[in-house]
């Protein structure tokens, strides 16, 4: 059993005892504490929260719970159902409402389950938000509603609603995509995508859809993550079916992994490279990714004239570089794509329209696309963390070895060096050091990162 609890919100396995995984009891408190911060933080008497959940199996359960406490806490709910993250974060919006819960564990397996915190914009906590949070849920100092208070819960669907704006978006061309007459397969992972996804594709003109995994069962047909390792089987599904393009997206549908027409993959972190390349070309502007994404995205930045500025790794810390930095685009490299002029949350179904928009203009196959942007090659790699590590001594002596090369500490380390460079940072929901590596070649990163791995052993 397992329980995370960070700035970000609450993740765990389900089941076990209370405090040991995500049981009934640690959601209910949690609600409630997220409630409580609610109140403090907004000047109205009702409060009304949206709450949406991926398909996982323990959705519904979690779901039952999360609404019954915010009805019991005195708010009211909108329970959107199954929805995928960006549409929550559209919706908080759209009902003007104070805040959104989304159950979903993301990428991780299906017993996990968690819930992520967003404010009244529709955007997740920043760190001291965060740690408000948490703190009301270790005092317990939270007051629910007498029977009169009590919140109400109205139903609601908000897929066409996001559908839409995704349509409305200036660079969303429907008629180059329609006129491309693009075959495209979707691999959803049983989950809210095999709902979200085909429904946008068809919005766009697109009628030949190949679904691969789209019965939001919940039960994950391949490990959830949208990474190479877990899409053998669906790349060969795309290759035989003589597709232009297939679209993977995770469980809550914030991440867009592309694979070529010919199954090879499009590679994750140029999900955002290609979008971006295509945003600038048509607004001038800043770009913004975390600082374990491709510095790709920095060449073809500073292609189009512009300015390119890294962020410590998680979506707040990229929204709030790309609001300094007013930036017309960014993200993540692992296929989560924002942008601004939708809205500030990673975005898959943004990210599925102005790519086959950007595929449609170009006249290339996705393929010949890909190979259009300058080749990097990105090694990731983990190391269990056990609880007798002290990561921050770790992270310290890394830095003291390697401090006649470039060093940038907000976000763990990074080390970049002329031609390539390593990430180590703690991951905030796993018990692992994540390290990544970045070069030129594979062989090159794959080198890189044993060499880390190596000091990291060596330092043990």
């Amino acid at each position: 059993m397992a329980l995370i609890k960070s700035i970000s919100g609450i993740r765990g396995t389900i089941g076990g005892k209370p405090g040991e995984g995500l049981s009934p009891l640690d959601v209910v408190k949690f609600t409630a504490a997220y409630a409580t911060w609610a109140r403090q933080n907004s000047a109205k008497e009702e409060l009304k929260i949206v709450v949406g959940r991926d398909a996982r199996i323990s959705g519904e359960m979690v779901s039952s719970l999360v609404v019954a406490t915010l009805s019991g806490m005195g708010c009211h709910v909108v329970n959107i159902g199954l929805a995928t993250t960006p549409t929550t974060e559209i919706a908080v919006t759209e009902e003007q409402a104070d805040g959104g819960l989304i159950l979903t564990a993301s990428h991780n397996p299906k017993q996990w389950n968690a819930l992520k915190l967003l404010n009244n914009n529709g955007e997740f906590l920043d760190a001291n938000e965060g740690a408000q949070v948490l703190q009301w849920a270790e005092s317990g100092d939270f007051v629910f509603a007498e029977v009169d208070k009590l919140g109400t819960v109205v139903e609601k669907d908000y897929t066409l609603v996001h559908v839409q704006k995704v349509l409305d978006l200036k660079l969303v061309d429907k008629a180059a995509i329609e006129a491309a007459n693009f075959s495209v397969a979707v691999d959803a992972v049983n989950s809210v995508g095999g709902i979200a996804v085909p429904v946008l594709l068809k919005a766009l003109g697109v009628k030949n859809i190949v679904e691969i995994n789209c019965d939001p069962t919940g039960h994950f047909a391949h490990t959830p993550e949208p990474i190479p390792e877990n899409l053998t089987e669906t790349s060969e599904i795309i290759r035989q079916n003589n597709v232009d393009i297939g679209f993977v997206v995770d469980p809550d549908v914030d991440r867009l992994v592309v694979i070529n027409e010919d199954g090879s993959m499009f590679n994750e972190e140029y999900t955002l490279v290609a979008i971006a390349d295509y945003i600038l070309k048509n607004t001038p502007g800043n770009t913004v990714s975390n600082l374990s994404s491709s510095r790709a995205l920095r060449d073809v930045t500073e292609k189009h004239g512009q300015n390119y500025t890294a962020a410590a790794v998680g979506e707040v810390n990229v929204v709030a570089q790309m609001k300094k930095t007013n930036a017309v685009i960014g993200g993540e490299g692992n296929g989560g794509v924002i942008y601004p002029a939708s809205h500030y949350g990673r975005d898959a179904l943004v990210g599925a329209a102005l790519f086959l928009t950007h595929l449609a203009k170009s006249g290339l196959k996705c393929s010949e696309l890909r190979k259009s942007y300058p080749d990097y090659f990105i090694s990731k790699n983990k190391i269990e963390l056990t609880p007798e590590i002290d990561v921050d001594t770790l992270l310290e002596k890394v830095k003291e070895k390697y401090q006649s090369e470039t060093i940038t500490d907000i976000d763990g380390v990074k080390i970049d060096f002329p031609q390539s460079w390593v990430h180590l940072r703690k991951s905030n929901t796993e018990p692992i050091i994540r390290i990544y590596a970045e070069a030129k070649s594979e062989n090159a990163a794959r080198e890189l990162a044993s060499g880390i791995i190596a000091d990291i052993q060596s330092f043990l």
